[in-house]
């Protein structure tokens, strides 16, 4: 008698992650799994918009290919044949998640979708962002398109130093010139303007919600990003409420000469002035590096928890 054996995989859901960082430093301020590899969905456009935005210009015409047109998932309904702005895919890539504008804006600043991949992987590298792999510009799931809450986090910090970049992605509407058609943000914090100034959305059944918000109050900045979390909009609400109650800007050195060694000093030409909580605080400490074989500066450093959370060169001068 024949016997079969059937074997059943069980896949255990993972669980949600996300991570909380300093605009201005990158500093992660809070988070849970903050560096867990994870799909991260459509929050891939955002190193998909700032690598289109630094390899192409905004007004290049894009035509666009019967490939583009074919991709899977979210679209802006691109014609093959058809000439759009590299600006106009990007509102259609950051405000609508078009998959089919991820894909030409590849081809036109790539010059193949892998040559694109290429240089998103390349970028990441340079930025130190080591849990992060790209195997396409849309997020469309793969077993290696990988990162973490705190490495999508970073990238949109990158990003928003880019003022292209910031402009398109904190746009609520973008009328299409081409169609007339109107095209409202899917960010819905940017829409209730709740201190929600920038971000991105994404979701695909294996990834789940994910959600990235970049967050101003007064001088305060954070960036917000959570994976696989179904409560995302709340939960971004509450993490950036709760560090702007608890965090404040703290100048832990101020500027000035600081004797380095017998005959040298260092210069701070403006205080060094960083986001910490009431126990962070007390415990920040600064220390200064310097070299026996560079003498022209060092690295100031401050110090938490044995780790630095800041550095700066500082010029040696004579004391």
């Amino acid at each position: 008698m024949l016997s079969i054996v059937v074997f059943f995989s069980v896949v255990q859901a993972a669980q949600a992650s996300y991570a909380v960082i300093d605009a201005d430093t990158g500093r992660l301020l809070e988070g849970s799994s903050p560096h867990d590899r994870m799909p991260i969905a459509s929050l891939t456009k955002i190193w998909t918009a700032l690598i289109a935005i630094e390899n192409s210009n905004l007004d290049d015409d894009v035509s666009i290919t019967q490939r583009a047109t074919l991709s899977e998932g979210s679209s802006i309904y691109l014609k093959a044949g058809e000439k759009v702005t590299v600006e106009t895919l990007l509102y259609g890539l950051m405000l609508r998640s078009g998959n089919d504008a991820a894909y030409a804006l590849a081809e036109h600043a790539g010059g193949s979708v892998d040559g694109f991949v290429d240089l998103m992987n390349e970028k990441a590298d340079l930025y130190g962002l080591n849990q992060t792999d790209f195997t396409n510009p849309s997020g469309l799931h793969n077993e290696i398109h990988l990162s973490s809450a705190y490495d999508t986090a970073q990238m949109l910090r990158i990003a928003l130093q880019n003022e292209n970049f910031k402009r398109i992605a904190s746009t609520i509407n973008y009328k299409n010139p081409s169609t007339g058609v109107t095209w409202q943000n899917k960010h819905r914090l940017i829409r209730e303007q709740v201190g929600a100034v920038a971000g991105k959305t994404g979701f695909t059944k294996v990834a789940g919600r994910t959600l990235a918000t970049y967050f101003e109050q007064g001088q305060k900045k954070v960036v917000v990003v959570t994976l696989n979390e179904s409560n995302d909009w709340q939960v971004h609400k509450e993490l950036a409420d709760k560090i702007f109650e608890n965090y404040e800007y703290v100048t832990v050195v101020d500027k000035g000469k600081y004797k380095a060694t017998e005959n040298k000093a260092v210069e701070l030409t403006k205080p060094i002035t960083l986001l910490l909580n009431e126990e962070e605080e007390k415990e920040v400490q600064n220390v200064l590096h310097l070299s026996r074989k560079q003498q022209e500066f060092g690295i100031w450093h401050v110090f938490l928890n044995n780790e630095s959370i800041f550095a700066q060169r500082v010029d040696v001068v004579k004391d």
